[in-house]
């Protein structure tokens, strides 16, 4: 973990070999591509017929220009920057227009809301603990989301920001328009730190460039009984697949969460392409097996 933006300069020689060998082949000499999403309408629903994916969602990492990351965070930066975001969020219009609930003074009520949506993040695991990432927990935390809740931001859980765009079913195209408004909207109220070679910049190396994760719940079956199938097609499109459930986690009844696996050295549009790409093939390979 990084305890700021400039860490990733200062420290180098630590961090690079580091990058390099998680995002494979983004060698000390790289320099990851401008921000760039692209023609947004490429995108399209994955799974017209609505037989295979559950949900869809894309989510990024940012972080406010100016303050360090969570483990040098002072309790009036916190407020602080809780203040900024709340402010700057209750400017969104249109399908993002929600509402702001911070941890801090929480009612049992909306609390017991939040998980039941799954949108609750809870204290840091052992490793966040460990790199001294929760301290004056639950101060500066909070949690938005718009009225249909397709549309989430959290605010200081492991990073300043996690903007998440989702729904039900496979419409792609949707899901990542609404988080390029999004995060085009924020971006014009409060600045984000950035690296001329790294990209967009989190506390965590391995969260780095684009910082986007594009993923489905997806229902395969036949490729869930021929593993090795479905592995030769996720590493053919730079896909990660998951259990159910996430991380280390067991595919119950044939759901997988699937996402893209390369977020640095390519642009936003290229790492949401590909995972578009690998899904439709994973679907055309799924209805052939039938």
């Amino acid at each position: 973990y990084a305890p700021d933006a400039e860490a990733y300069s200062l420290f180098s020689p630590l961090f690079d070999p580091i990058i390099e060998d998680y995002h494979k082949g983004f060698k000390q000499t790289d320099k990851h591509p401008a921000k760039d999403f692209g023609d947004v309408n490429q995108f399209v629903n994955v799974d017209p017929e609505g037989k295979f994916v559950i949900s869809t969602r894309v989510r990024c990492g940012r972080s406010l220009e100016g303050y360090p990351f969570n483990p040098c965070l002072t309790e009036a930066h916190y407020k602080e920057m809780e203040e900024k975001v709340s402010s700057t969020l209750s400017g969104l219009e249109g399908e993002l227009k929600g509402t702001y609930y911070p941890l801090t003074g929480m009612t049992k009520e909306v609390q017991q809301k939040l998980i039941d949506d799954h949108f609750l993040f809870k204290e840091g695991d052992r490793f966040l603990q460990a790199a001294n990432a929760c301290r004056y927990w639950p101060t500066g935390r909070g949690i938005y989301h718009n009225d249909k809740k397709t549309f989430l931001v959290w605010c200081n859980e492991e990073d300043h920001l996690r903007i998440i765009s989702m729904q039900m079913g496979g419409d792609l195209g949707q899901v990542y328009r609404r988080l390029v408004t999004a995060v085009n909207d924020i971006e014009k109220r409060v600045p984000f730190s950035h690296h001329d070679r790294l990209g967009f910049l989190t506390f965590c190396p391995t969260n780095l460039g684009t910082t986007i994760r594009a993923s489905v719940h997806i229902k395969l079956p036949k490729l869930a009984a021929n593993r090795e199938k479905l592995e030769e097609v996720a590493a053919r499109y730079s896909l990660q697949v998951r259990g159910t459930r996430g991380e280390h986690t067991e595919a119950e009844g044939g759901i997988y969460d699937i996402s893209n696996k390369r977020r640095m050295g390519l642009t936003e549009y290229q790492a949401v392409k590909e995972m578009q790409d690998g899904i439709l093939e994973l679907i055309k390979i799924e209805k052939e097996m039938a």
